[in-house]
């Protein structure tokens, strides 16, 4: 049984916080008893109720994000917890890709997540504790589209490894969650364009469904969190098995 005051007494930042993932995040962190600072790029993105601090800043602006990562550090202090959630692709395949997206993904989903987290790590590290989450994407691991986003992704899992080699012995610690498909406001969408498309998902999971937000908070609850106290530098799906083999390979192919 999970303590409802695991984050007792600690501050986590979250960005990304008032989309479908990050929303489930800060909640989780705040029934658990942490105090949330939200980071997204508006007000109206950070309306939750479980939030302590706010903070508005775009990851493709460098002046915003550091600004705000001074406003952090003085007025709510050096986190416990950092929670690297922002992102953002549209080009889904390489006949989407141009130099702009290309530049645009990248910037947003590898460059900016860098800077602002960069600074925030070795304050912790200064200080001789802290947890660092980022999440990142099944399409880091293996291509399901999203080329650009999939390449920042990558990055992505590999500076946080960085961050665990290099930063360990100064009691900081870095995990990356993949997930795969979420059960978002995204999702809904699309369901409601194709009604069948969850019946195609089916075929390519093992379990037989995507994962929700509250799945992927979970997993990111425990990486933050002392019971993973050992755990470090380790990229970590939740996925419902997408990762784990090609089930559609079994069914046609093997017949099983």
């Amino acid at each position: 049984m999970v303590s409802k005051a695991e984050f007792e007494g600690k501050t986590a930042v979250v960005t990304g916080a008032g989309g479908g993932l990050g929303s489930a995040i800060v909640a989780l962190l705040n029934e658990r008893g942490a105090r949330v600072v939200g980071c997204d790029q508006s007000n109206e993105a950070l309306a939750s109720p479980h939030l302590a601090s706010r903070h508005v800043f775009d990851l493709l602006d460098r002046v915003t994000i550091e600004t705000a990562i001074a406003a952090i550090l003085d007025s709510d202090g050096v986190p416990d917890i950092l929670i690297n959630n922002a992102g953002w692709t549209r080009a889904e395949t390489l006949g989407a890709l141009t130099a702009d997206r290309i530049a645009h993904e990248l910037d947003l989903n590898l460059a900016g997540v860098m800077i602002f987290a960069d600074p925030i790590a070795k304050a912790m590290a200064k200080r001789g504790s802290g947890s660092v989450v980022f999440i990142s994407s099944v399409n880091a691991i293996a291509h399901f589209g999203n080329p650009a986003y999939a390449a920042a992704k990558a990055g992505i899992n590999a500076y946080a490894k960085s961050i665990a080699v290099e930063l360990g012995r100064s009691g900081v610690r870095a995990n990356v969650v993949c997930p795969g498909s979420i059960r978002t406001a995204a999702w809904e969408h699309r369901l409601a364009k194709d009604p069948e498309i969850l019946g195609k998902l089916k075929r390519l999971y093992p379990l037989g469904r995507i994962v929700n937000a509250s799945e992927v908070a979970e997993t990111v609850a425990f990486l933050a969190s002392d019971r993973a106290s050992g755990v470090t530098g380790v990229v970590m799906p939740v996925d419902a098995g997408l990762t784990a083999g090609c089930l559609p390979f079994i069914d046609d192919i093997l017949g099983a």
